[in-house]
């Protein structure tokens, strides 16, 4: 191009940005002969896409002037990946400097709340939402269901899904048969998917993954088969290896190895990591070391540096009482530097969300409190 004015650079910063490319992006950036608050919003949201929170929070605090869309990408990105406490911090930042929050804002803050398992974050959410007299879409309402769903509160999840007034689109609909999936109500979601279809919406792929999820922990096996068997003839879904994973998983959890060996025979294609994975973790279940070791090795091979398959290998030799061996692929762990990722817990003490590992008794960190003046309404 001849001649180059900030739409032109913008609109190159934001292609980088967007195929995950932010070393190009940021070189660009650093030619642009000016910027504004578009430029810097694509760098701290591509940052934050790729995972990089701490180059992304380096670009928010450098930028000169911020908007709604600035702090959003900010708060989506800790939501995203794992970091709940710093998105509500951020969030509660937000609302002190008055600056009003959009859809995406309030579904990247819920998926936060739901992610730290914090209902009563949550709850001043939703009454902030109800207060100020927000009209949420079907993303936020989908956010409200899962959050509520993921904090164990079931029955208000399915009150914010019937009375809430907007048009339910099938993102909806797989959201709340997931809550019910996740609570262990598999006849509930198979009803729920009927009514589904009466109201007009199709279901896709992924609602019949999660009907298969929910049947599988239920211990629904025949609904399930009935599911997979008729996905093609009564939804035009073909089966994938994500709903063969399902399946595995639905025979695995249930026993029925047979079965589950001859599904495995059907597959049109190689076995992926999903699939594998799956039968790994029933024969864990179940102590089947055969069937799991060959699982294992398959794993390894396509996933080297993946913990699960070592995890699951040696908990099966546990199971079994092999402790020796179980000991073994522990050491193979860190012989090949494979890292198991920490877990880590939450507790919620007076009004502060204290977090812990496994190699700790607490670890004092404090989140702030939103702040009760915008959210509460104290």
């Amino acid at each position: 191009m001849v001649h180059k004015n900030l739409y032109s650079w913008n609109h190159m910063l934001s292609g980088y940005a967007k195929m995950g490319m932010v070393k190009p992006a940021k070189k660009l950036f650093d030619k642009m002969p000016e910027k504004d608050v578009v430029s810097w919003n694509t760098m701290v949201s591509g940052f934050a896409q790729c995972g990089n929170m701490k180059s992304a929070t380096e670009f928010f605090h450098l930028m000169p002037a911020k908007n709604p869309v600035s702090w959003t990408s900010l708060i989506a990105g800790y939501a995203r990946y794992g970091q709940g406490q710093r998105a509500l911090e951020l969030f509660a930042r937000m609302m002190a400097f008055r600056i009003r929050p959009d859809q995406f804002t309030f579904s990247s803050c819920l998926c936060a709340c739901a992610s730290v398992v914090s209902l009563k974050h949550g709850k001043q959410v939703h009454a902030y939402l109800t207060r100020m007299n927000f009209r949420p879409n079907a993303i936020v309402l989908s956010s409200l269901v899962d959050m509520y769903a993921k904090c164990g509160c079931l029955d208000a999840a399915r009150l914010v899904f019937d009375v809430m007034g907007v048009e339910k689109d099938v993102v909806l609909w797989n959201t709340m048969l997931s809550a019910l999936a996740q609570h262990g109500r598999g006849e509930e979601a198979i009803h729920m998917v009927d009514e589904m279809i009466c109201s007009g919406v199709k279901p896709n792929r992924i609602t019949l993954i999660v009907l298969l999820h929910a049947c599988s922990h239920s211990g629904l096996v025949q609904e399930g088969l009935r599911v997979f068997e008729s996905m093609t003839f009564s939804h035009g879904v073909v089966p994938d290896q994500e709903h063969y994973a399902c399946l595995i998983d639905l025979l695995g959890r249930a026993g029925d190895f047979d079965n589950l060996i001859n599904q495995l025979q059907k597959l049109p294609c190689e076995p992926n990591q999903q699939i594998l994975s799956a039968l790994l973790g029933v024969c864990a279940i179940h102590g089947n070391m055969e069937l799991g070791s060959t699982a294992a090795e398959r794993l390894m091979k396509l996933e080297p540096q993946s913990p699960a398959s070592y995890v699951l290998l040696s908990s099966i030799h546990a199971t079994l009482g092999k402790w020796e061996s179980a000991e073994q692929f522990r050491e193979l762990m860190e012989k090949r530097h494979v890292k198991k990722e920490q877990g880590i817990s939450w507790i919620e003490q007076q009004n502060n969300l204290q977090t812990f590992t496994v190699s700790e008794q607490l670890a004092g960190q404090e989140e702030e409190e939103l702040p009760s003046s915008p959210i509460a309404g104290r």
